[in-house]
């Protein structure tokens, strides 16, 4: 399948800070991918340079298999971007703003500016100001501004900021409906591994400017630790219980058992029959499994909760 996203070796530097290390990924065609980082990890920079906003220091961007530079300014007609803040005329309306990106897009059917705020659910706000917004109808209409030219490219940073939970939804749900039905390319940083994961086909982490780890998102299950935890009254006669048994075991401190074993995820119950006859009941065993957001920071190394 033809790449319609890829970077090589793609690095920027602004003085000392490496922004962007030595990044290559690859997207294909009607694949929604992920791209996942703390703030400041250097996603935003990274679609600036995607999209021709900034020039690399080192290292190549491609668009449908064509370098980006200044000279193939005709690829940006079949590309919706959206980065950072979404840019409007804050004096003009929702329907202006609209109106103006249809020219500028050469796009030939008025109706369009209609169809696209239909889509976006602006309806109601189609002769409001753009300034008067809130952040998240300014986030809606920066999307329908992205979309409303149908590009067969959709580069996104952060669509869900400013959003309520409807609306994180809505979105979702256009983005996966324009990749499996239409066949477009998307591209859309994030810092939630939750959400992406609903949606992403494959999912890139960036961390501190290196893609430290590429992922179908079908694989991600496989992926998080899973582990039995038990407490007991003797934890010592209880660890020497289950190595008899074959079970690899660990003390993790001095009331918490950890086990790893697959059989024992599987059937934990096996692990409390056998403690009973044994005379050591444990009075907790539980399956303990990683979420998306922990294996998330295992995986960049980070501690705490998410910027």
């Amino acid at each position: 399948m033809i790449d319609q996203i890829a970077t090589r070796h793609l690095s920027k530097n602004f003085g000392r800070v490496h922004a962007v290390n030595d990044i290559s990924l690859h997207v294909r065609e009607g694949e929604i991918y992920g791209f996942l980082g703390l703030n400041g990890a250097g996603k935003t920079t990274t679609i600036r340079m995607l999209l021709g906003m900034i020039r690399p220091t080192s290292g190549k961007s491609y668009l449908f298999s064509r370098k980006v530079n200044p000279a193939c300014h005709d690829i940006w007609k079949d590309v919706g971007y959206l980065v950072e803040i979404p840019f409007s005329y804050p004096d003009l309306t929702v329907w202006e703003n609209l109106e103006i990106t249809r020219r500028m897009r050469f796009v030939d059917d008025p109706s369009s500016v209609d169809e696209i705020i239909e889509k976006l659910q602006l309806g109601s706000y189609r002769d409001r100001l753009a300034k008067n917004l809130s952040l998240g109808n300014a986030q809606r209409l920066g999307l329908a501004k992205a979309l409303l030219h149908n590009p067969k490219i959709l580069i996104l940073d952060e669509p869900a900021n400013g959003l309520d939970p409807a609306g994180i939804v809505d979105i979702r749900e256009l983005l996966k409906d324009l990749a499996v039905k239409q066949g477009v390319t998307i591209f859309i940083s994030s810092h939630i591994l939750g959400e992406i994961s609903r949606f992403a086909n494959r999912i890139g982490i960036i961390h501190e400017g290196r893609l430290v780890q590429e992922v179908d998102t079908e694989q991600l299950d496989n992926l998080l630790r899973r582990r039995l935890l038990l407490r007991t009254r003797n934890n010592q006669t209880v660890k020497a219980t289950l190595k008899k048994e074959g079970y690899s075991v660990m003390l993790l401190d001095e009331d918490i058992i950890e086990v790893k074993d697959e059989k024992a995820l599987l059937n934990p119950e096996n692990i409390a029959t056998l403690l009973v006859h044994a005379e050591n009941p444990p009075f907790m065993l539980k399956v303990d499994e990683e979420d998306l957001e922990t294996y998330f920071l295992r995986v960049i190394g980070a501690k705490g909760g998410v910027a």
